[in-house]
């Protein structure tokens, strides 16, 4: 783009600059369209589960229920307590919904169509998204309450128990790519298997998948792993004390995690961006039409999941990390490092 921009007389710096605020918005302006309509796919499929309609009534079949909220909620006024750090208060959400946009700038939608193509681009998705905690323990200390404090507490130590596993699932999948680098990691999935394009593929890799999968759950939050705003316990945990559009960014802020979580799974995975099989008709539809629908295959996955299974109590949701998940992760790396090494395989990507 930034060609296009030199070509009707701009200097190159100035083209640049234009051009990468382009393909922000490019980035930035879809998936806030789309957080909003996956709200509502939510709870469309969370009522079908139930046996309900869902929203049905604001413009055709529903579909502007999201937007009609929104306005809701920046209608009203926000309410800061008195005995809160109304600095930390009101940036809490601000940096949960910013962190969870920033880590959209290195996912491949297509072959070079990519906002920044960084050699270290799955260590920057880990860094980003260890910052979105910050963003709920800031909450719950600034909110100066008990439950948003608690709620505090647990946030931090669950990040800190799926984090781990998730670096080391993270190894498993670098190692057998050789790259850093998503766009080099959707690649090296083309034909993997026979003529499956994907990882998921690969029986030593299978079970990372499922690993990072439930992990991703557990680290965005989402049921059975909410124990963060356990309405039983908590009220609304860091929420609790927050209105109008601070709470509304949280709202934002967590779909955009869970969209960008199934679209890790995706390009980590599943072949990102490439059909799931290696042939050629396949590749006449855009790439990105098949990241898209196998985004959407994952959230419906996380939706099914909140719909139907029971929250963890707090104890299970330690002993999965810290006794399950932490243990496998480590044994696989080890696992597939010596056959790769005993393959050959290391030379090959190196």
């Amino acid at each position: 783009m930034t060609p296009f921009f030199q070509h009707l007389g701009m200097p190159f710096e100035a083209a640049w600059l234009l051009a990468t605020i382009c393909g922000i918005l490019l980035i930035a302006v879809p998936v806030m369209v789309g957080v909003a309509m996956i709200i509502y796919a939510d709870r469309k499929i969370w009522a079908a589960m139930a046996l309900r309609r869902g929203p049905n009534v604001v413009g055709p079949w529903g579909l502007l229920q999201s937007f009609a909220d929104g306005l809701k909620v920046f209608l009203q006024e926000t309410i800061v307590p008195s005995a809160a750090n109304k600095a930390l208060f009101l940036i809490a959400p601000i940096i949960t919904f910013t962190v969870a946009l920033m880590a959209w700038a290195v996912i491949p939608f297509n072959s070079g169509a990519i906002l920044a193509n960084i050699n270290v681009g799955l260590l920057y998705v880990l860094a980003i998204s260890s910052l979105g905690v910050y963003g709920t323990i800031i909450a719950g200390w600034s909110s100066n309450s008990k439950y948003p404090f608690f709620s505090a507490m647990r946030a931090s130590a669950q990040m800190i128990s799926y984090e781990v596993s998730i670096g080391f699932i993270l190894i498993c999948v670098v190692l057998w790519a050789g790259t850093f680098n998503l766009n080099g990691i959707v690649m090296a999935q083309k034909d993997h298997v026979w003529i499956i394009n994907g990882f998921v593929a690969n029986p030593l890799l299978f079970p990372m998948w499922v690993m990072f999968l439930i992990s991703g759950m557990a680290e965005t939050g989402r049921a059975p792993f909410d124990l963060t705003e356990a309405e039983s316990e908590l009220v609304a945990g860091y929420q609790t004390e927050y209105s109008s559009m601070s709470f509304a960014l949280y709202w934002l802020g967590e779909y955009a995690n869970v969209l960008l979580m199934c679209a890790l799974n995706a390009t980590l995975f599943f072949g990102g961006y490439l059909p799931p099989l290696d042939w050629a008709p396949l590749y006449w539809i855009p790439g990105w039409i098949w990241l898209l629908g196998k985004i959407l295959f994952f959230f419906f996955i996380f939706s099914w999941v909140k719909a139907t299974v029971p929250r963890y109590r707090y104890d299970q949701l330690m002993r999965l990390g810290w006794k399950v998940f932490l243990p496998v992760s480590l044994g696989f790396v080890v696992v597939i490092s010596g056959y790769l090494m005993a393959t050959g395989h290391f030379e090959h990507t190196l």
